[in-house]
C-alpha cells in the first residue's frame, strides 16, 4: 500500500481514519488530512509507515454568533465551512486555491489566499489550538498560552503535534457573491505595476502569467480581482451548485509539454480579456481548477511538483522578472504560473509569506527536475527570499536553511516538546534529519 500528496509522490504508507482523533494520535507517528499538499510533507517516514488521517474527525464543535469564533475538529474541511456557514454570512478569513483542505491542515500550513496582503494567513486568526503532543499529554496552545508551541505549530507541518480541534476567528460578509474585475497585461514589469496599485484598492488580488513567453512579451498574463459584494449589488438568489468535471485517466506526459502549453497559453491569454467589475460565483473565483476532479492526472505518472517562493521587496522588482527569465532557460514547462501579492510576515515560525511576490510554478516531474529545483532555490536564495513547505518535494535541506534563518528556532521548541522526534514525516527526514 501506499500514500501520496497531490502531486503524486508516492511512499509506502497506510492511513488509519476514525472519527476519534483524541484515540488514534495516541502513538501516532504523524497526521494528515485530505492529502492536498503537494510534496511529501503528509507523507510517513520509512520506518513508520502508518499515519492517521482526519476526514472522519470533522465535527463542528461550537459556534459564536455574535463573535464569529468557529471551534471544530482538525478533519473539519473548509467545503464543509462554505456550505454551513456562507449561507449565514460568515466565511475563513483566509482560503487557499482549494476548498478541499481541512482545518488543520490549514493551521500546519499556515495558509495564505488572495487577500495576504490585507489579512495575512490563517495564523492571524487563530484563538486556539489543542493538540496532543509527543509525550501523550494534550496541551492547549494560543498567542497568550504556549506561545513557542502556537508560533512552531503553525505553519509547522504538523511537527510539533497532533492537531485535534481548532478555534478561528471567521468574517462576517456582506452576501453570498463576488465582485470581480479582470485585466490583460501584457508583459511582467507592467504586470507587477498593476499588481501593485490593484492590491491597495482590491482585498482580493492573484494573476496567471504565461511562464513560456519570450521577450517583450514576458510574463504576459491575467490579472484578477475581487471583494465581497454589497447586499444591493449582489443577485437575489444564492450561488447554484457547481459542476464537477472528471479527469478520467492519467494522461500520457506530453500534454503536460513545451508544445501544448505554447497553445493553451495563446488561446488562454487570448480569450480572457479585461473586464469591467462583475459578479463572479464565489467557488469560481476562489477554487477555479476545483472544478476539475483529479487534475492532477494531466501530469502523467510521474506526476509534477510546485516551486512556491516569495521574492522580497527589497529584490527589487527586476528580480521577479529573473526568475522567469531563469526558468524560462531551463527549458520548464510550467502551464500554471501563479502571481500575488504578499504583506508583512507573519508569527509561524515557518510560515511561508512575507512582504514580496509570491510565485508558484506548477512543473511536470522530468529526469531533471531535482536540478531545475536546484537552479530555481539557488536564486531564490540569492534574492533573500524562500520556498512554501507545504509544496515542496525536492528542495535540498542545505538549501532550505540558507534561505530560512528561523529554523533553528523552530527546531529548539521542536525539541523541547518532542525530544526524541516521534512526531515526523518524509519532508522532516528530506529537510531536518530526523530519523527514518
Amino acid at each position: 500500500m501506499s500514500l501520496s500528496g497531490w502531486g503524486q509522490l508516492a511512499v509506502p504508507g497506510q492511513e488509519l481514519r476514525s472519527e476519534h482523533l483524541d484515540v488514534l494520535t495516541r502513538d501516532a507517528v504523524l497526521t494528515r488530512g485530505l492529502g492536498r499538499s503537494y510534496g511529501d510533507s503528509s507523507l510517513p517516514p520509512p520506518d513508520r509507515p502508518v499515519v492517521v488521517a482526519t476526514p472522519l474527525a470533522d465535527r463542528l464543535l461550537a459556534f459564536d454568533e455574535q463573535t464569529g469564533v468557529l471551534r471544530a475538529e482538525a478533519g473539519y474541511s473548509l467545503q464543509q465551512l462554505y456550505q454551513e456557514f456562507v449561507p449565514r454570512g460568515w466565511f475563513t478569513p483566509v482560503t487557499p486555491g482549494t476548498q478541499f483542505v481541512t482545518l488543520g491542515g490549514m493551521v500546519a500550513a499556515d495558509v495564505h489566499g488572495k487577500n495576504h496582503h490585507v489579512d495575512g494567513t490563517i495564523g492571524r486568526h487563530l484563538r486556539r489550538i489543542r493538540l496532543r503532543v509527543a509525550s501523550g499529554d494534550i496541551v492547549i496552545c494560543s498567542p497568550d498560552d504556549e506561545r513557542d508551541l502556537f508560533r512552531a505549530t503553525v505553519g509547522g507541518m504538523g511537527l510539533t503535534g497532533h492537531i485535534l480541534d481548532v478555534d478561528v476567528q471567521l468574517t462576517r460578509i456582506p452576501s453570498p457573491w463576488i465582485i470581480g474585475a479582470q485585466y490583460q497585461i501584457p508583459n511582467i514589469d507592467e504586470f507587477l505595476r498593476t499588481l501593485k496599485e490593484t492590491a491597495s484598492v482590491w482585498p482580493f488580488t492573484m494573476g496567471w502569467i504565461d511562464c513560456l513567453s519570450r521577450g517583450p512579451s514576458l510574463g504576459r498574463g491575467v490579472l484578477m480581482c475581487g471583494r465581497w459584494a454589497t447586499p444591493q449589488e449582489a443577485p437575489a438568489q444564492a450561488p447554484p451548485r457547481l459542476t464537477r468535471l472528471p479527469i478520467p485517466f492519467t494522461c500520457p506526459s506530453f500534454v503536460m509539454g513545451r508544445l501544448i502549453g505554447r497553445i493553451f497559453n495563446e488561446g488562454y491569454y487570448r480569450w480572457n480579456k479585461s473586464t469591467p467589475p462583475r459578479i463572479i460565483h464565489p467557488l469560481k473565483f476562489f477554487y477555479p481548477l476545483d472544478t476539475l476532479l483529479d487534475w492532477y492526472r494531466l501530469y502523467g505518472r510521474r506526476g509534477f511538483t510546485q516551486h512556491q517562493s516569495v521574492i522580497p521587496e527589497e529584490a527589487g522588482p527586476g528580480a521577479v522578472k529573473q526568475l522567469l527569465e531563469l526558468l524560462t532557460s531551463l527549458g520548464v514547462a510550467s502551464f500554471l504560473c501563479v502571481i500575488k501579492d504578499c504583506g508583512d510576515q507573519g508569527d509561524g515560525l515557518l510560515s511561508f509569506p512575507m512582504r514580496g511576490t509570491s510565485i508558484a510554478l506548477d512543473i511536470p516531474v522530468r529526469d531533471n527536475t531535482q536540478q531545475v529545483i536546484d537552479r530555481l532555490n539557488a536564486y531564490v536564495i540569492q534574492t533573500g527570499g524562500r520556498i512554501y513547505l507545504a509544496k515542496d518535494a525536492f528542495t535540498r535541506a542545505e538549501h532550505y536553511r540558507a534561505m530560512d534563518p528561523r529554523v533553528d528556532e523552530f527546531l529548539a521548541i521542536r525539541r523541547q516538546w518532542d525530544p526524541h522526534t516521534r512526531i515526523r514525516s518524509a519532508q522532516s527526514v528530506r529537510l531536518f534529519g530526523d530519523h527514518a
